[in-house]
């Protein structure tokens, strides 16, 4: 994008849903909403992603539906969900059912799939990186049409969040049907693809200001622990770059509350430059 985005910078939380208890999810979600993150992330697998591979795991769409009636305030999604695992149409009406149930606070995260094993074991085909995307492509339409003819129908135009970053495919689809595209790597690989997508944005005629864009702090949430030494100054050259909403990693065998405030924290100083610079309220 040719100007800074005006939005506002959020700060989102992905409750890894692994080695723990559902109790024990619920009360960090409490907890994170308390704190006043703005963004609750769930993932859509069917076992761990690291440590024990057999250890304990829940399901991504029903633990949604739970957090949508034990939270209040707090946005909720999965990142992401993958498309392979459901019919789009089903999918289509699970996302608006917890639309509903949380008072319209869903954000539809969804993307093509990666992760052989969940394929495997559940009994679906797992084809090839192509393949996956040939089928996003062919879903995304179906759940747009789907939530059009729902009874009752979503209680808003349901935020769509696309992840990954592949430039030939993946980018054209955020293009096509994304409010919010979620990316991976540093600022500068971010930049790069940023500028991608906003060349997708002009090929398919869409305002490439309309997708906000979000990243992970640490910088891939969802994937093996990294050690940051500063989050703010992450997030910092994340936000100089144009992304708008920053994600960040929580495990309930080390929960690191100190991470979460430090980046409260710069999300309120850099809203509030912001607010100052323009003499806006957002």
């Amino acid at each position: 994008m040719t100007e800074p985005d005006p939005r506002p910078a959020r700060l989102a939380v992905q409750i890894q849903p692994q080695h723990a208890s559902y109790d024990e999810l619920r009360r960090t979600a409490s907890t994170l909403e308390e704190m006043g993150v703005d963004i609750i992330f769930n993932w859509d697998h069917f076992y761990p992603l690291s440590g024990d591979p057999d250890g304990l795991h829940y399901e991504c769409w029903t633990m949604l539906a739970a957090l949508a009636e034990s939270t209040e305030r707090v946005e909720i999604g999965p990142l992401v969900s993958c498309n392979s695992y459901r019919n789009p149409h089903l999918l289509a009406d699970m996302a608006r059912t917890v639309d509903h149930i949380s008072g319209g606070r869903l954000i539809f995260g969804i993307g093509a799939g990666w992760a052989e094993r969940d394929y495997t074991e559940y009994g679906y085909e797992f084809g090839t990186a192509g393949s996956r995307l040939a089928d996003l492509a062919e879903a995304m339409p179906a759940i747009r049409d789907r939530w059009a003819r729902l009874n009752p129908p979503p209680t808003r135009e349901v935020p769509i969040m696309i992840g990954g970053g592949g430039e030939r495919k993946t980018l054209r689809i955020v293009a096509e049907h994304a409010t919010i595209w979620h990316g991976f790597g540093d600022a500068e690989t971010l930049a790069h693809k940023n500028r991608v997508l906003d060349d997708w944005c002009a090929q398919v005629g869409r305002d490439p200001r309309e997708i906000e864009r979000s990243a992970g702090v640490a910088p891939t949430p969802g994937r093996e622990p990294e050690q940051v030494a500063d989050y703010a100054a992450a997030a910092q050259a994340l936000h100089d770059v144009g992304t708008r909403l920053f994600t960040v990693g929580w495990t309930t065998l080390e929960p690191d509350l100190g991470k979460v405030r430090d980046l409260l924290s710069w999300r309120d100083e850099v809203n509030a430059q912001a607010r100052d610079h323009d003499g806006t309220s957002r």
